[in-house]
């Protein structure tokens, strides 16, 4: 009787006769939190802990390190040879040293020239490239091929090309001849210029990059507003597309003032950094690691070099962090 019921009222037999004692309401699993175990914390806490500790022991303390050291004076033998001196580095360096100022100054025509060639440059291959021509995969991955390589290796490469004898240049013009030899890299009048060509080589694919990422957060509706209302290509680009790109050329600006800044293992490669070729990170490498130690004297010049970089991140960062507050 109890098995018809059943199967002809599911329903009715699942409500317990009277008298009966109700029935235990079973749980619902709902999940449950995973607690770590301490292996996972102790993992955890390594992982975070090692990449902090040396973060700040191979860039914060030896920056600090470096500022301490640029009042005092120490060939880098023995802590008691530490000598402090105040500012008698820094008005030595400003004063007295003769390649100081022209270290300055080529570091000005470096930026200079990054920000007038191959940033335009850059710019007007990442628009090319940004109308989906046929191979345009191939072309990028072309131009951005110099950023990946090393600048030590770019500098062997360009020094083959600027070599005297088998030079690629040389035998084109026919300067490769005695007599006739054009000293692209021992000249103090071109070798500056010479190692810009190479410089711009590489940076030209960076910017075109950082254009390309800037030009695909373009709306395309403005492109089409602007189709519409008549506008032809350049008139689009000039009154809509690079408006909207200032965000990136902020990025340009900055990144550019620190290639500029930082410039140092192509010129080290080329010729040292000598003969019309003087960097102030040359400067620094020179006394710091040179044949005569002047430790506290390289850290003034390094210091000088922070500072000059601080003018230009500070206010890029205030920015940024503004930015982030209104959003």
């Amino acid at each position: 009787m109890t098995t018809n019921i059943t199967k002809e009222n599911p329903e009715a037999a699942a409500v317990p006769p009277p008298g009966a004692a109700p029935a235990k309401k079973q749980k619902v699993p709902t999940g449950h939190r995973r607690l770590l175990t301490r292996r996972d914390r102790f993992t955890l806490g390594m992982m975070a802990t090692l990449p902090t500790i040396l973060h700040v022991a191979l860039v914060w303390v030896t920056a600090l390190a470096s500022v301490a050291l640029a009042f005092t004076t120490w060939d880098g033998i023995g802590f008691d040879a530490i000598h402090w001196v105040g500012l008698q580095n820094f008005k030595e360096l400003f004063e007295q040293n003769p390649q100081f100022w022209p270290a300055v100054q080529h570091n000005v025509v470096w930026f200079v020239v990054l920000i007038v060639i191959p940033t335009p440059l850059g710019l007007f291959l990442a628009v090319q490239l940004d109308k989906k021509i046929r191979f345009s995969r191939v072309y990028q991955t072309a131009f951005f091929l110099p950023v990946v390589l090393s600048m030590a290796v770019i500098g062997f490469v360009w020094q083959l090309v600027y070599n005297p004898d088998t030079g690629l240049i040389n035998s084109i013009i026919g300067a490769n001849e005695p007599g006739k030899y054009i000293d692209w890299i021992g000249d103090p009048d071109l070798n500056l210029w010479a190692v810009l060509v190479a410089a711009s080589w590489r940076h030209t694919g960076y910017m075109m990059i950082l254009y390309l990422a800037g030009l695909k957060g373009v709306d395309p509706s403005l492109r089409e507003a602007s189709a519409i209302d008549g506008a032809n290509e350049w008139q689009t680009f000039k009154n809509v597309v690079f408006p909207a790109l200032r965000p990136t050329n902020t990025i340009v600006l900055v990144v550019t003032i620190i290639e500029a800044l930082r410039a140092f293992d192509l010129v080290y490669v080329f010729n040292g950094g000598a003969e019309g070729t003087e960097l102030l990170s040359i400067l620094v490498t020179t006394n710091i690691i040179g044949e005569s130690s002047r430790i506290g004297y390289g850290s003034a010049i390094a210091v000088v070099l922070l500072l000059i970089s601080l003018v230009v991140i500070v206010p890029y960062l205030v920015s940024t962090f503004r930015k982030e507050r209104r959003a």
